[in-house]
C-alpha cells in the first residue's frame, strides 16, 4: 500500500502519518503521549510531587469552576484535557486547561474531542517534561490564541504566569515559595503557594 493511501485510513488525523498515528493510539498507560508538530511525544506518567501541585492548584482554583455565594466563577476547569489543536493537529495534554464559559458552545463536555483552545494552560514541570513544555508546547498554546499560561515548577517551588501578546510570550508574574499572589487571569482569589508545595 501506498503512503498516500496509508493516510487515509484515519479520516481524523488525515494530515499525520499514520505510523505517528498508530504510535499516538497504541501509547501504553504508563506513558503522556502527544503528538507535537507532527511527531509522537511519549512521556512517562507524572512522580508524586508533579500530581500533588497539580491536585492542589485544582483545589485552590475551585472557586472559578464551583463557585459557592459570592465566588467569580465563570469557568469550567479541566485536569489533564486532550486537545487537538490546528490543522494537523498537533495533540496536547496539559496538566490543567480552563476556558472561560461565555466561549464554551453547547455540547463542549459531552464531545469526544476539544478542538477548542482553551483560555488558560497550566504545565506542571519535571526534569523530563521541562523541555518540551517550555520550547514545542509554548509555541502552539500561542499559535492557536490561549491567553494565558502558567509553568507551575515544584523543584524550584516556582510559579511563571505568561499572557499571549502579539510577538510572543510575556512574563507577567514569576512567584515562588510561600508567596500568595493574584496570578491572571485569576487574580479575583488569592493563591497561595506554600500550599502546592506542602506533603
Amino acid at each position: 500500500m501506498s503512503g498516500d493511501a496509508g493516510r487515509t485510513l484515519d479520516t481524523r488525523f488525515p494530515n499525520l502519518d499514520p505510523a505517528v498515528v498508530q504510535g499516538y493510539l497504541d501509547a501504553p498507560e504508563t506513558m503522556v503521549a502527544e503528538i507535537i508538530d507532527g511527531e509522537l511525544s511519549l512521556m512517562p506518567r507524572p512522580r508524586p510531587r508533579h500530581s500533588r501541585a497539580a491536585t492542589r492548584l485544582t483545589a485552590e482554583l475551585r472557586p472559578f469552576d464551583n463557585p459557592r455565594g459570592d465566588e467569580p466563577g465563570g469557568w469550567i476547569l479541566l485536569i489533564e484535557p486532550e486537545l487537538e489543536l490546528g490543522p494537523r493537529p498537533d495533540i496536547l495534554i496539559p496538566d490543567l486547561a480552563g476556558w472561560r464559559r461565555e466561549r464554551v458552545p453547547p455540547g463542549f463536555l459531552q464531545a469526544d474531542e476539544i478542538t477548542l483552545a482553551p483560555d488558560w494552560v497550566c504545565e506542571v514541570l519535571s526534569p523530563s517534561t521541562f523541555r518540551v513544555d517550555r520550547k514545542r508546547k509554548l509555541p502552539i498554546y500561542h499559535r492557536e490564541g490561549v491567553g494565558h499560561v502558567w509553568l507551575v515548577d515544584p523543584a524550584r517551588q516556582a510559579l511563571e504566569v505568561f499572557r499571549r501578546a502579539p510577538e510572543g510570550w510575556l512574563l507577567v508574574g514569576d512567584f515562588d515559595g510561600a508567596d500568595v499572589v493574584g496570578a491572571e487571569p485569576f487574580e479575583a482569589v488569592p493563591l497561595n503557594l506554600a500550599m502546592l508545595w506542602a506533603e
